[in-house]
């Protein structure tokens, strides 16, 4: 199997999260000559090639090389754009495709290259940006047991991955990890309000807020407990934790996470058949 000393990549887009994972296998060996990039906005272009010393180019095909992986990361409107105008270099190459696209499946991304290929859907989130991503996969049946090594390894360099067995899953994935960060964001936002309400000045509400938040997350993610167990250990018979949760029980919290998930999973499953 390669290493990632010797995997060589081609980014078709180059946004914020084709700039995370550069960023990540930088910091894991790979050097910027392993990684070329493709994307329309020269500002973005000239940012990463400041940050990275990666070549870009506007030109999808320009440069392609006989790359290892292809990762296409562009917004889901414009996927069957990208892959039609990239296809003829994809086909003379055979590389392994990565798509962390919401929503686009592997035989609608086959069809519009114009081949059965290698594809992997991948779903990373923002907290990848600081390698603390928590990335889903799903293979189609034509990758081989390298190229999964090599998914995990650049998956891997900006956080932690997994893989699913049903290409459904990955609109379960997007639903709960790739959207997940803005919940938990607008989660600390409602309670750095809620705090400010009840005198706090804004400055401490917030760090006060963000630190349970990442303090919590830490202490769930070392911790050997359930986050039930974890969640138990809190709260005291008849105490100010207790009370909190009794409200939030009285206010259907586990439904409206339940049907806010839901809604997320059809919109991902939604995206797809806006291009059948």
């Amino acid at each position: 199997m390669k290493s990632i000393q010797d995997i060589r990549i081609r980014f078709v887009g180059a946004g914020n999260m084709a700039a995370s994972l550069m960023g990540g296998l930088i910091n894991k060996g790979m050097t910027a000559s392993q990684m070329t990039a493709s994307d329309p906005g020269q500002n973005q272009r000239d940012y990463i090639e400041r940050q990275f010393q990666i070549l870009t180019f506007g030109d999808n095909n320009a440069h392609f090389g006989m790359p290892d992986i292809v990762i296409i990361a562009v917004k889901p409107q414009i996927m069957k754009q990208v892959l039609q105008d990239v296809a003829s270099s994809i086909r003379r190459t055979h590389p392994l495709v990565i798509s962390v696209a919401a929503g686009i499946t592997t035989d609608q991304m086959a069809q519009w290259l114009g081949l059965d290929l290698p594809i992997v859907r991948a779903m990373p989130n923002t907290p990848a940006l600081i390698g603390q991503g928590a990335i889903g996969m799903f293979a189609n049946q034509l990758v081989t047991k390298e190229q999964l090594l090599m998914t995990e390894q650049v998956m891997d360099a900006v956080g932690t991955s997994i893989w699913v067995t049903e290409e459904g899953n990955i609109d379960a994935v997007t639903a709960l990890s790739g959207s997940g960060p803005a919940y938990f964001f607008m989660f600390m936002q409602y309670l750095q309000q809620a705090g400010q309400k009840l005198g706090l000045s804004e400055t401490n509400a917030a760090l006060l807020a963000k630190k349970t938040a990442i303090g919590s997350a830490l202490l769930a993610e070392r911790s050997p407990e359930s986050l039930q167990q974890l969640k138990d250990r809190v709260t005291s018979p008849n105490g100010t934790t207790a009370a909190a949760l009794e409200s939030f029980t009285e206010n259907n919290i586990e439904q409206v996470i339940e049907q806010a998930l839901n809604a997320a999973n059809d919109r991902s499953i939604a995206l797809s058949k806006e291009f059948d």
